[in-house]
């Protein structure tokens, strides 16, 4: 197996070589305008990206694991239960922590995954602060089959904070992810659909109340420069070159999840009823390729003799 021939779990240097001309562009023009914080670049991309999920406000932050505690902090009061999936790889769970809060595990449906909305509805309660929605690789989770089940159940008051670190342009029906709960998360870490050439990450709502929360959080809780207003800020901001890559990146993100939806398929065809393959449905982006398998180290072994890296996702964290 030659190097050419292998296929690595990623290939970052490709996605910057197919669009490096305008990377490079902005890149340049960003650099030269001696403003790499809190600039033109920055509320550009905050603005296009809102406008991508379909909600007014945007807040870009350092990170994704920044995002989810910032959105927690800004919707819940400390000492209280959220809601989790029990298999989001431990990102909410973390998040809850940071913030005093209690991570409460519900179960997931089997074919795709996702958190099971029955488990979650059961789970619901007047003690919980928040219910953490995670899109679990490039799938969508019915964010309103859950709102509608608390309001019958007179809970209409808990917010649901959408995880969307592996949904950029996920969709369900007409509604893109990030657009269907009361705030939502995003990372953009390299390897995700919409990847930095670094890291950052964003909060996004159409409550400019909880916007306006999320922005004294991120700048150190001030009210005012030099005057906190609200407790437990920090400093989490995204810098204008970050925010200007993803610009770019932005304007071909559906084309690509096109793609990665396409080879999916192609997987799907060839493994036919050997491996099972996670059902995301129709508007998933298909940010992993994932398969259940009976004998998942000898198939990772069989995968590796012959140049293809594969991955667990998600080992339990200690």
């Amino acid at each position: 197996m030659t190097k050419q021939e292998a296929v690595p779990m990623n290939d970052l240097k490709r996605l910057y070589q197919r669009y490096q001309v305008e990377i490079e562009h902005e890149v340049t023009s960003t650099l030269r305008s001696g403003w790499w914080l809190n600039g033109a670049a920055g509320k550009k991309f905050a603005a296009n990206f809102s406008k991508f999920i379909g909600v007014s406000e945007c807040v870009l932050v350092a990170n994704g694991t920044d995002a989810l505690e910032l959105a927690l902090a800004a919707v819940t009061t400390r000492g209280r239960e959220v809601v989790v999936a029990a298999n989001a790889g431990g990102y909410a769970s973390c998040a809850c922590w940071h913030n005093d809060l209690i991570p409460h595990y519900v179960d997931i449906e089997p074919a795709s995954q996702l958190v099971d909305i029955q488990s979650v509805l059961k789970a619901a309660s007047v003690d919980t602060a928040a219910i953490v929605v995670t899109h679990l690789y490039g799938g969508v989770v019915d964010v309103r089959a859950i709102r509608d089940g608390l309001d019958q159940a007179g809970l209409s008051h808990i917010p649901i904070v959408e995880d969307c670190a592996q949904a950029h342009g996920a969709r369900i029906g007409s509604d893109v992810a990030g657009s269907l709960g009361d705030i939502s998360t995003f990372s953009f870490y390299p390897t995700k659909n919409l990847g930095a050439m670094g890291d950052g990450g964003a909060v996004l709502t159409s409550d400019t109340v909880i916007a306006g929360h999320v922005r004294q959080l991120q700048q150190y809780g001030w009210s005012s420069k030099y005057h906190v207003g609200v407790p437990y800020g920090r400093n989490s901001r995204m810098d204008e070159v970050q925010a200007a890559i993803l610009d770019v990146l932005l304007g071909d993100v559906d084309s690509r999840n096109r793609q990665r939806r396409g080879i999916l398929s192609q997987y799907k065809s060839v493994a036919g009823r050997r491996l099972q393959f996670l059902e995301g449905g129709d508007g998933a982006v298909a940010h992993l390729a994932v398969a259940l398998c009976d004998d998942r180290d000898s198939f990772r072994a069989f995968m590796k003799e012959r140049g293809i890296d594969t991955d667990i996702h998600y080992p339990v964290l200690d």
